[in-house]
């Protein structure tokens, strides 16, 4: 299939101009103001084209899987409307955080492995990978996880470690019942599990040597997740993880930049103007050149939007906001075909209504993947 996209502002990597774009078998061919049209042609005229958004931490998709407490559905169903909210959103490429922990139900190794097999069973237009959010003392599945990395079903690996909160939490009827109604079991039975998974503390440091062996070997990138100091960081920096999500302060994010580590903060963060949790600004942290990439974290929409907020706040102009969601997670994530607008590169772009924002239309390898009304006013040939 050729598709010809003309008259829009395009990011390329040297700054943002007029430009014709030739898309053809996947790829971006030519770069020409005057490019001919080609099969169809969309008309950009008044939009701006840009990189697809490339989400290397979302787990949104949690909800079309277990949208209320013991209500879940099948993983192929709900990964479905997952892709539909992601193409409709401009995101092209989306890592799925799927947390492998050893808390029945939602995060259960049954899940995980269903959820695995959904992904697999077809061919989806939306590049949906696998981020194993592997959970520390989760050790009854750690031979499982590493045949998963082992065997190329795993993209990247962040190290995860809620249980020493949980078990602070635990005797808190009602913080506790978040995690009890989540695994769908009577908060006493919970406790109970909990308390059996943290006294096996001692086997943890070990695990997560193996689980960091591992992804090195197979080549899968590594991130650890919600840092809460300096040394803690460089610890999982030694196991070869090379990306910073969620530092849980400003000093511990400066710390892995100035080590060369990318550093991943929530786009909702930067919407709402604050952490839901009370952590570190993410717009301060982008601004100062701590925060390199922005991730989807819970909510899809919210990507496109931050990077708008972000040029709109004066500091960061356009295609560095874009970087933050499109080249720089793809270089985090070790993709090197995709990110930006160039020739030879995977033909996954944006087309955007900047005023609003909104997005007219989603192109995905090459292909229109999502496309509005006033997309397909624009569309012909």
């Amino acid at each position: 299939m050729t598709l010809t996209i003309q008259g829009g502002r395009v990011l390329l990597p040297d700054g943002i101009r007029d430009a014709g774009i030739v898309l053809c078998d996947g790829l971006i061919g030519a770069l020409d103001p005057s490019a001919a049209a080609r099969g169809m042609t969309l008309d950009a005229t008044g939009l701006m084209v840009l990189p697809g958004i490339v989400d290397i931490h979302g787990d949104a998709f949690e909800r079309q899987l277990q949208p209320r407490p013991g209500v879940d559905f099948h993983p192929a169903m709900a990964l479905r409307d997952t892709e539909t909210q992601l193409l409709a959103n401009g995101i092209t490429t989306a890592f799925h955080g799927v947390t492998l922990s050893w808390e029945p139900g939602l995060r259960s190794l049954d899940s995980w492995s269903a959820l695995l097999t959904a992904l697999e069973a077809r061919t989806w237009t939306c590049d949906m990978r696998v981020h194993l959010r592997w959970e520390a003392y989760n050790l009854d599945a750690l031979n499982t996880a590493l045949a998963d990395i082992v065997a190329g079903r795993v993209h990247l690996v962040a190290f995860n470690d809620h249980t020493p909160a949980i078990l602070k939490k635990i005797d808190d009827p009602v913080a506790a019942a978040k995690y009890s109604d989540r695994a769908g079991m009577r908060l006493d039975d919970f406790r109970v599990l909990a308390e059996r998974i943290g006294a096996r503390a001692d086997e943890v440091p070990e695990a997560l040597d193996r689980i960091g062996a591992a992804a090195r070997q197979a080549g899968v990138p590594m991130a650890s997740h919600d840092d809460d100091a300096i040394a803690v960081r460089d610890v999982f920096r030694g196991r070869g993880a090379r990306i910073c999500e969620f530092p849980m302060a400003e000093a511990v994010g400066q710390a892995a930049r100035d080590a060369g580590d990318y550093v991943v903060m929530g786009s909702p963060n930067v919407v709402r103007g604050r952490s839901h949790l009370g952590w570190a600004s993410a717009a301060v942290m982008a601004e100062a050149g701590i925060c390199t990439v922005l991730s989807s974290d819970y909510y899809y929409p919210a990507m496109l939007r931050a990077a708008m907020v972000l040029a709109g706040r004066g500091v960061l102009d356009l295609p560095r906001a874009w970087a933050l969601i499109s080249s720089n997670p793809a270089a985090a994530a070790g993709l090197t075909d995709r990110g930006s607008i160039a020739a030879g590169k995977r033909a996954d772009l944006v087309v955007v209504d900047a005023s609003e924002p909104r997005v007219v239309a989603t192109i995905a390898g090459g292909r229109i993947a999502h496309l509005t009304a006033e997309g397909a006013g624009r569309l012909s040939g």
